[in-house]
């Protein structure tokens, strides 16, 4: 029997646009806002990790070999704990993602394939960012922002840009879509009402040029529920994203955040990276108290083919049982993953080597896009080996 044949394939056709909550056919001009949603923080239970397979070569020129390795090694440490929901073109493409991580002994029971054809493997950028709102039980919804790789770099990104649709279709969830560009790599929240992000991004004119901070507030308020924004200014080095927070400072409680310090004045991110902390020591949460800021230290310069790249340890995950942290082969690997250990006592820390991953500007935060646990799970929703013996 062919493997495609070994599968259970669920897809329902919904309609796009402003969708009502009680009905994913019926339009509605309500935000998520106002119907009761917000983000959750990433700490909160998932029922899955959603991936976007590796398969363009030149986002990786001269090291792609490698890269799928490493997320094989990634889908093995997160099938420990939540499914992981692999996006790929077809029946073929995710028969030869099975085999790989059959050879790396994943726990395939925890693994779905969707068949959602993408330009590239950036799932945090161009996957579904998810909303919930707390009733009877947790429902959930997607936000469809609109994706145009960083400010139209890297064209085609026709692909990436209606992947949240296709999902929400394939899943049968609500479907917002807010109608400006935005990144989930550019944002992080503590799931209380405070959002942080950062100047160099969100106010680029190439990704929204017709709006201005407070619009943009607006947008974020309206469609992520968030009462609180926090702006930090640049990113670090290398980073062709424009300064995305995932590399600087992530939330790890609600009231508590890490960001990313350089403690040798000689480096291009010393004084980006001292500015960003002395701002967050001054910043409040929503409830009007100031934050805890860890520092959090930089693995140091790392380059491929004399290029600077956007290597940080502010790049991890955190999984329902774990945290996965990006290492790079630095003495600072460890101090990392010990801060983030005392962070999160009830997770285990693991490193994932990302010399190779970072060579595309990206690290394991870039590629993981988390889907909320709301109700019971769903299992069966993409395409799961029946085990035949």
């Amino acid at each position: 029997m062919k493997f495609h044949e070994r599968f259970l394939v669920i897809l329902r056709e919904t309609s796009c646009g402003f969708v009502d909550v009680s009905n994913p056919m019926m339009k509605t001009n309500q935000t998520p806002r106002e119907l009761g949603y917000h983000m959750p923080a990433e700490w909160e239970p998932h029922e899955a990790t959603w991936l976007s397979w590796p398969h363009k070569e030149e986002s990786w020129p001269g090291a792609f070999e490698s890269v799928p390795g490493i997320f094989v090694e990634l889908t093995r440490h997160l099938a420990e704990s939540e499914l992981v929901r692999i996006n790929v073109a077809d029946a073929d493409f995710a028969e030869r993602v099975n085999r790989l991580l059959r050879a790396g002994g994943v726990n395939l029971d925890a693994v779905r394939f969707h068949f959602n054809p993408t330009n590239d493997a950036w799932a945090r950028d161009h996957g579904p960012i998810y909303v919930v709102r707390d009733g009877g039980g947790r429902e959930r919804a997607i936000n469809d922002w609109g994706y145009n790789a960083w400010g139209d770099k890297y064209p085609p990104y026709d692909l990436d840009d209606v992947i949240p649709t296709r999902i929400a279709e394939e899943m049968n969830e609500v479907l917002f879509q807010p109608g400006i560009v935005m990144e989930g790599g550019s944002l992080d929240v503590n799931g209380r009402g405070t959002l942080v992000t950062t100047e160099s991004c969100l106010l680029n004119p190439n990704r929204n040029p017709h709006l201005n901070r407070v619009q943009i507030e607006q947008y974020l308020k309206d469609y992520l529920g968030v009462t609180n924004i926090l702006w930090l200014g640049e990113g670090i080095v290398g980073d062709d994203t424009d300064g995305h927070v995932d590399d600087l400072t992530r939330f790890v409680a609600p009231d508590t955040v890490v960001t990313a310090i350089e403690d040798d004045p000689r480096d291009e991110n010393y004084e980006v990276l001292i500015e960003n902390y002395e701002r967050l020591s001054r910043m409040k949460d929503q409830d009007g108290k100031l934050l805890r800021v860890v520092k959090l230290p930089m693995p140091g310069p790392i380059y491929f083919e004399d290029q600077r790249l956007p290597a940080s340890y502010a790049n991890f995950y955190i999984a329902n049982k774990s945290v996965v942290v990006p290492t790079y082969r630095h003495a600072n690997d460890a101090k990392a993953c010990e801060i983030l250990q005392r962070r999160f006592p009830d997770r285990r820390v693991v490193g994932v080597d990302c010399v190779n991953l970072i060579w595309g500007l990206g690290s394991i935060h870039c590629v993981t896009q988390q889907q909320p646990a709301a109700g019971a799970i769903d299992e069966d929703r993409g395409l799961r080996i029946e085990d035949r013996g």
